[in-house]
């Protein structure tokens, strides 16, 4: 169900996320580099000053040059930043990959967090993530981690959808305004398929050829010996130019089989068998 401010007007939308982060002594923003997340950063250190800093989760699921991208965005931003190791493949809960793997990373954030509290902000500065209304409609069992270690969705409450986020941050100058949605690696896995280190490894060579070859939106899609390309409908005609060098190199990581989606990219595909 979505919040009543949902239907502000943008303005109003700002001015009351503005309003409510005044109110907080200080806050720890959950920082991926990801288009919301960016956003919530920069407005809170706009706010809040110094009695912001962000805080990334650093893990086998976090592709090395998304670590580099959000190191880079904090310091652009001036906000104060935290760079956490989680231990989520420690947990037999997590690496099983059962359809609520979600829930068992944000804990391994938020149990880190909590532990390593004194040396990150004073203990009445409240966890903020970037959650929107978007995300409310979708399986995101992230949610209920978040919930129960009282960690707060300012954008959620003041109504922001992804619309608004992309607006402010172009107000704002920040470079990822236009920058494709991106989710852990260990989302290109199927459920009940077991997840370890060296398989996230694979996709993320995998992903970095079609990042080198200056694709934009894209996941590779993990089905055992089968990598699935998803891309973006308007760059599927190009992958279909490069299939032999594509292929090559993509099987080089560890793929018997490359191939691709007619369908193209969508946002959870592999939720879609829980529906």
């Amino acid at each position: 169900m979505l919040p009543a401010t949902a239907s502000l007007p943008y303005t109003e939308k700002i001015a009351l996320l503005r309003a409510h982060l005044e109110s907080l002594p200080g806050a720890v923003v959950a920082f991926s580099g990801g288009v919301d997340s960016t956003m919530l950063l920069q407005v809170c250190h706009a706010v809040l000053g110094d009695r912001a800093v962000a805080v990334t989760a650093d893990s086998p699921s976090l592709p090395r040059v998304e670590l580099a991208e959000a190191v880079a965005l904090a310091r652009e931003i001036g906000a104060r930043h935290v760079v956490l190791p989680t231990n989520e493949l420690d947990q037999e809960s997590y690496r099983q990959n059962a359809s609520d793997r979600c829930y068992h990373c944000k804990q391994a954030l938020f149990v880190t967090v909590a532990k390593r509290r004194a040396e990150i902000a004073p203990l009445a500065w409240p966890v903020l993530y970037g959650a929107i209304i978007d995300d409310l409609g979708d399986h995101r069992p992230g949610q209920k981690a978040a919930a129960e270690h009282g960690v707060l969705a300012p954008l959620i409450d003041a109504g922001f959808c992804k619309v608004d986020v992309r607006q402010y941050s172009r107000e704002q100058g920040l470079r990822t305004a236009d920058k494709p949605s991106f989710a852990c690696l260990s989302s290109r896995v199927p459920y009940g398929t077991p997840i370890d280190a060296p398989l996230l490894s694979r996709i993320e060579r995998a992903e970095q050829v079609l990042r080198e070859q200056g694709f934009l939106v894209f996941r590779v899609r993990h089905h055992g010996d089968v990598a699935r390309l998803e891309l973006a409908a308007d760059e599927i005609p190009r992958a279909i130019l490069l299939r032999e060098s594509l292929a090559s190199a993509i099987r080089a990581t560890g793929y018997v089989h490359v191939t691709l989606d007619l369908l193209g990219y969508r946002s959870g595909s592999l939720n879609e068998v829980l529906s």
